[in-house]
């Protein structure tokens, strides 16, 4: 199996035929060392193509320093909102943080209040922009921004982002778009992704109006939204059969080496080894190769 070293040539070979791009990305880069380790063994030794760093995590430093290193691998802004503490003092978000000075949980609750109060959006412009102007302290190439929980798909986030990412050189974003009958093939059951689809669809489409008016990539469908957590070899191959051509499709991963005991008090039901596992998978690299599917980062996929 090839490094994702590679994938600089990935525009290159969609113009040779190629019809199926691929984006393969880790979420929560920076988040623990463990991590951090998988992400750089799963792009040197997998299909891993891109990963989305938390600026202000625990082992974000380790994972800037790992970055750098990697000069092949697309690292983007994995803007954090929810779950985590701001960069900026608490004392002057406020409105965006609990008593013990982290975000706070209540989505809902927060999501009103970014949309009617002016002074709740001025902290959360005041926060965006401290993580993105990280991140460009950091020294590293913005190849995309996402949002952790997808919180992005919020009009007051998303715009936010995009008028203070414009600044930063932002030029890709995620769409949170994810097929049903492409799901199902990844094993989704239920009635959850198909309520989840429909309750979605005015957002996504309101989302990609805002993408297409500022000429920003997105990918045109997401695969691991109903499997969070759960994108184990078997998933992500029945996912690679049924996606459709002529699409650009970003796959992400929560992968880690070990599950830590960070981890497993952030995400206790998820299966983190299981996903490093499928990104070092020997089936899936060849699966990739023999159904001519180009890795690739976002901006190998971006003209101009």
């Amino acid at each position: 199996m090839s490094s994702c070293a590679s994938c600089g040539n990935a525009t290159a070979e969609v113009g040779q035929g190629h019809t199926r791009r691929l984006v393969v990305n880790a979420d929560d880069f920076g988040l623990d060392l463990a991590v951090n380790e998988a992400v750089e063994s799963a792009y040197q030794k997998g299909v891993l193509t891109t990963a989305s760093l938390m600026v202000g995590a625990p082992a974000a430093a380790d994972a800037i320093r790992r970055a750098k290193s990697l000069p092949g691998l697309g690292v983007g802004l994995h803007l954090t909102l929810v779950d985590g503490a701001p960069l900026l003092p608490a004392e002057q978000v406020p409105d965006l943080v609990d008593v013990q000075g982290r975000f706070a949980a209540d989505l809902w609750l927060r999501g009103v209040r970014y949309f009617f109060l002016p002074k709740v959006r001025r902290q959360l412009a005041a926060e965006i922009r401290a993580q993105f102007a990280a991140f460009a302290d950091a020294g590293l190439v913005l190849d995309h921004a996402n949002a952790h929980k997808h919180l992005h798909l919020h009009p007051t986030v998303l715009s936010l982002m995009l008028d203070i990412g414009e600044a930063f050189g932002l030029r890709a974003v995620r769409l949170p778009r994810e097929s049903l009958a492409v799901a199902r093939c990844g094993g989704a059951r239920g009635f959850a992704p198909a309520f989840w689809a429909f309750f979605l669809r005015p957002w996504l489409a309101r989302m990609r109006r805002q993408l297409d008016k500022r000429g920003l990539l997105y990918n045109d469908l997401l695969c691991g939204l109903d499997a969070t957590g759960h994108m184990t070899e078997s998933r992500l191959l029945g996912l690679l059969n049924c996606l459709p051509e002529k699409s650009l499709v970003e796959i992400y991963f929560h992968p880690a080496t070990t599950q830590s005991p960070l981890l497993r008090k952030l995400m206790p039901d998820y299966e983190p080894q299981a996903e490093y596992a499928a990104l070092l998978s020997p089936r899936v690299g060849e699966y990739l190769h023999d159904h001519q599917i180009v890795r690739g980062r976002f901006s190998d996929f971006t003209s101009g």
